[in-house]
């Protein structure tokens, strides 16, 4: 049994490693790149990879046409809106802070369970909306309580969680019709699309005009591969092995990862006052989680 558990547990700390470390590439790519290139090319290379995996190992489910109109809202919202979110997010703010803000989604997840599939908001729930909302505003405000970081950010960031809580609603009807590589591969394929046009537009000429080398070469393939695609496939073996509740408890070491890596990588600095803030979110993700491991 002890021997056994090494590979149950490999897939959920690995998914949450490659999301926390996404933040990190992310920001190092920004240097170089404006966000809707980050994110078309990242969706590009998953895309081709995913593909890919299909063709090798031969992973083809057929599309109802009644699923054609869900399968494009979904994509709007993730990965379009979402990764629009999170990356101009990053773009006025910092890695750790996004990291932070972003890992409150499973907190109002609850909130939008109860609108949406009339599902019970308990104590615990509520009691850690509060925490990691106080958490988040800890880390956001200074000592003279102005922010410290630019109000672009947070309205983008935030706008990033509601895009993530709204694509939870619509997504949940295909995770019980389609498998989560079939979901995925086809929804990054849509976000290309929805992201050409864009593109082509308004960055095609600057992309051009970057000189490749290995750091942005491997942030882009790290980005991609890993947090873009292999992430998903080992959370939703997680959620296979361990179940829902116990999966979801590994979301709490995503802000954890991305300020460790952050801290060595990008020279963030790791003030008392943001790990305390860290430890509140955390915490409230834990405790509004808690009331989904007594039920399970």
């Amino acid at each position: 049994m002890k021997g056994f558990r090494i590979p149950v547990y490999f897939y959920p700390l690995a998914a949450m490693l490659f999301w926390g470390m996404s933040f990190v590439w992310s920001s190092i790519l920004l240097k170089s790149y404006e966000p809707i290139s980050i994110i078309f090319i990242r969706l590009v290379i998953s895309s081709l990879f995913l593909f890919g995996v299909s063709l090798i190992f031969n992973k083809w489910e057929r599309i109802r046409r009644s699923d054609y109109l869900l399968f494009f809202l979904s994509s709007v919202f993730n990965p379009f809106l979402y990764f629009l979110g999170e990356n101009y997010g990053l773009k006025y703010s910092s890695s750790t802070i996004a990291s932070v803000i972003i890992a409150t989604i499973p907190v109002f997840s609850p909130v939008v369970a109860y609108v949406y599939f009339r599902e019970k908001l308990s104590l615990l729930n509520i009691a850690g909306l509060f925490l990691s909302f106080g958490g988040v505003v800890l880390m956001l405000i200074t000592k003279d309580l102005s922010l410290s970081v630019d109000k672009k950010g947070i309205i983008f960031l935030a706008g990033a969680v509601l895009a993530a809580l709204v694509y939870s609603v619509m997504v949940r009807k295909l995770t019980f019709r389609y498998q989560p590589l079939t979901i995925i591969k086809y929804q990054n394929l849509i976000g290309v699309l929805l992201f050409l046009p864009v593109f082509l537009l308004y960055d095609y000429r600057s992309v051009i005009a970057v000189r490749l080398n290995y750091e942005i070469v491997s942030s882009f393939l790290l980005l991609a591969v890993l947090a873009s695609s292999l992430s998903y496939v080992f959370y939703t073996k997680s959620i296979q092995m361990l179940g829902i509740s116990k999966a979801n408890i590994f979301s709490n070491l995503i802000p954890v990862f991305t300020a460790v890596f952050s801290f060595f990588l990008l020279s963030e600095q790791f003030t008392l006052q943001k790990l305390a803030g860290m430890v509140m979110v955390i915490g409230g993700v834990y405790i509004s989680e808690m009331n989904g491991r007594k039920s399970a």
